[in-house]
């Protein structure tokens, strides 16, 4: 495995014996690592993740997995809203503009194979920022290669279904569907079609409809709840 170095972040609390369901990817937005380490370790700035990976690729522990770390803030993802209790935050040393570096893609997927398995997660598992709070994040952005995680088991990447109702497939994915078409049409297009704009597409839709049939979320009562009756459209 590689070297992890050990920076320990005041900012964590208790998971309250919720488990990991979920990995959250964010961008620092920060010149560099030391930059964020330093904010990411600041008590008064009352933000953390587990994991900080920089540039050259080296990777920070700042939080113990089994801690819960204050990186996603307000969002929601397949019904449950408190997403810092079941998740793991990884920050990447990025500034929101820019291609991210080879060395730290290479380090993430690294992290994220081990990860996965000793949390016994599903692909599906490792998710945006801005898909869990669409209405006020675009991190990790829209030059951030998902497809390379997904062709590696390391996230999802749908092939595009038959269609149905783009915000009810939505729902079945985990997206927070209150927050209205427009809202989740633009993080869905931050992570799966970056390049596209405008009203809502066929495209999109097809692209949705797969996520909703390969890779729904643990489909509970309360995804149920929130969603029309009407069973998926079958192929």
């Amino acid at each position: 495995g590689m070297d992890i170095m050990t920076c320990p972040s005041p900012n964590f609390g208790d998971r309250k014996g919720d488990s990991v369901e979920l990995i959250v990817l964010h961008y620092t937005a920060m010149p560099d690592a030391e930059a964020a380490l330093e904010r990411l370790c600041d008590p008064t700035s009352e933000v953390s993740a587990h994991y900080l990976i920089a540039k050259d690729g080296k990777i920070t522990r700042l939080i113990q997995d089994d801690s819960r770390a204050w990186h996603a803030g307000a969002g929601s993802w397949a019904g449950h809203d408190d997403v810092n209790s079941r998740s793991i935050g990884i920050e990447l040393d990025n500034d929101g503009t820019s291609e991210f570096d080879e060395a730290l893609m290479v380090s993430l997927e690294w992290l994220l194979a081990d990860l996965l398995e000793r949390h016994a997660l599903e692909p599906k598992a490792v998710i945006a920022h801005s898909d869990i709070a669409p209405d006020r994040k675009a991190d990790p952005g829209r030059l951030f290669d998902w497809q390379r995680l997904a062709s590696k088991g390391l996230s999802v990447w749908p092939d595009p279904a038959m269609s149905g109702d783009f915000l009810r497939n939505a729902a079945y994915v985990g997206y927070p569907v209150e927050h209205g078409q427009a809202c989740i049409l633009d993080a869905f297009r931050q992570r799966f079609r970056p390049t596209a704009s405008g009203p809502l597409s066929p495209a999109d839709e097809a692209m949705m409809a797969g996520l909703a049939r390969q890779h729904p979320a643990d489909v509970t009562e309360r995804i149920a709840r929130r969603t029309p009756s009407r069973p998926l459209h079958s192929m």
